[in-house]
């Protein structure tokens, strides 16, 4: 079907690619003329596995073009909503004008029976607040809320073939019409048996942060379980292993560290607790409170540990900081852990080198009074201790045996569990971690 992406950021970028890439006549609407483009030269504005190769592939199928014209969103029958929720500036909550601005924009040119879609992360109320505005604009079209659950890095996988589908619809006669057209976008997921959720607009917007909020605390579950266990010399990581086996824990995000970062698990964590506060149901959600001290706590602790192993000063210290994505396989500094760390070991007078594979850019731009490097080799060079903050495949292989010659101390802190300790112990290593043991 013909369908329009409003908002070509991370996630509309993706989502449009992924719809053409299922056979859908896609055009991809954006205010930012330069970000338009680039993508309509097939070029992907930020680093996403994956992406580059589905552009090209897709726009030269020709079904897939971008465009600044809004008016180009005529005669779709769908049209996705993909614009960004930032937190408030000086308050937690969510930042609802790019939203606004985009449903405004486009209810001009919404006809009879058509859908639009909203896949943004909105405080739960939002989509009966638009879909009221829809209904006076066009009576015959419809809200869909239609939540997205992309991980980045993985985002074109998590598109094409996802782990779930949500849909919120309206009620009445609209409703079994809407989840017909829903079927036909996602077509070909639901024919490979993806599973589907049909709801309301309420709980269709509180499935992703719900979501979020849950891993947030699991994160900063583990990571309080570490500053345990740097007390009392325990292993974090044996600790999460055994507890990883109970099959109603499971493993997978009790790796602790660092801790989270991103443009969605903090803004969103602190728009739940704000939305719950205007609700009245402030004290619903307090815990997330520590969830995210608890994720703050980690950064001033890796500077800490910094200082304590440059024998109590890190003036004039030269540190090599590995990482300034918030995550491996993206270019995303927002709210990025890393490069906090970075800042703040600046700000202590570090003569701190940072790295990355393809967030030096982005980096430059956000911290722009250190110094960086193209490579792990000239980062290292002279360094008196070595910060792996972010766990990049080629920052997990690296050789203690091969660093040894180009540092001035041989001192490692491994922000995200990602190395054997033994290994760079045996090599010479001062090897220290969050949650670790000393020795």
């Amino acid at each position: 079907m013909r369908m329009t992406v409003i908002g070509c950021g991370y996630l509309g970028a993706v989502h449009a690619a992924c719809m053409a890439e299922l056979g859908h006549d896609v055009v991809g609407v954006d205010v930012d003329p330069e970000k338009i483009a680039a993508l309509q030269a097939a070029r992907a504005p930020f680093y996403e596995p994956g992406l580059p190769e589905l552009l090209e592939r897709t726009m030269a199928s020709g079904r897939l073009r971008f465009t600044t014209d809004i008016a180009e969103a005529a005669g779709s029958r769908v049209h996705f909503i993909c614009v960004g929720t930032p937190q408030k500036k000086g308050e937690f909550a969510a930042d609802l004008r790019f939203v606004d601005a985009a449903v405004n924009s486009l209810l001009p040119h919404v006809g009879p029976g058509e859908l639009v879609v909203g896949k943004s992360t909105v405080p739960v109320g939002t989509a009966s607040r638009l879909a009221a505005a829809l209904q006076a604009a066009q009576p015959e079209a419809h809200l869909v809320w239609n939540p997205e659950f992309l991980r980045e890095g993985f985002a074109v996988q998590d598109t094409l073939a996802p782990d779930r589908l949500v849909y919120g619809l309206p009620g009445g006669t609209a409703q079994q019409a809407a989840k017909a057209v829903m079927d036909e976008v996602y077509a070909t997921p639901l024919s490979r048996d993806t599973p589907l959720v049909v709801t309301d607009y309420q709980t269709a917007e509180l499935v992703k942060v719900a979501a979020n909020s849950f891993l947030a605390t699991k994160i900063s579950f583990i990571n309080a379980m570490a500053e345990l266990c740097e007390t009392v010399n325990a292993d974090i990581t044996s600790l999460a292993d055994a507890i990883g086996h109970d099959d109603r824990i499971g493993r997978k995000f009790l790796n602790a560290g660092l801790g989270f970062g991103g443009g969605c698990l903090p803004k969103d964590i602190r728009a739940f607790m704000a939305r719950a506060g205007e609700l009245g149901a402030d004290q619903t959600l307090t815990f997330l409170r520590e969830v995210d001290s608890i994720n703050m706590r980690r950064r001033i602790r890796m500077v800490d540990l910094a200082r304590e192993v440059c024998e109590g000063s890190l003036i004039g210290r030269r540190v090599a900081v590995l990482g300034a994505a918030f995550k491996p396989d993206s270019d995303d500094i927002r709210d990025s852990p890393a490069l906090n760390v970075a800042a703040q070991i600046r700000l202590q007078g570090g003569d701190v080198v940072l790295t990355d594979p393809a967030a030096l850019d982005n980096a430059r731009k956000a911290l722009p009074d250190i110094a960086y490097a193209e490579t792990v080799e000239e980062a290292v060079a002279g360094a008196h201790v070595v910060l792996l903050l972010t766990e990049w495949k080629q920052y997990r292989e690296l050789a203690p045996e091969a660093l040894a010659p180009l540092v001035a101390e041989k001192r490692i802190l491994d922000g995200r569990n990602a190395l054997d300790p033994t290994r760079w112990r045996t090599a010479g290593w001062t090897y220290r971690a969050l949650g670790r043991p000393r020795t």
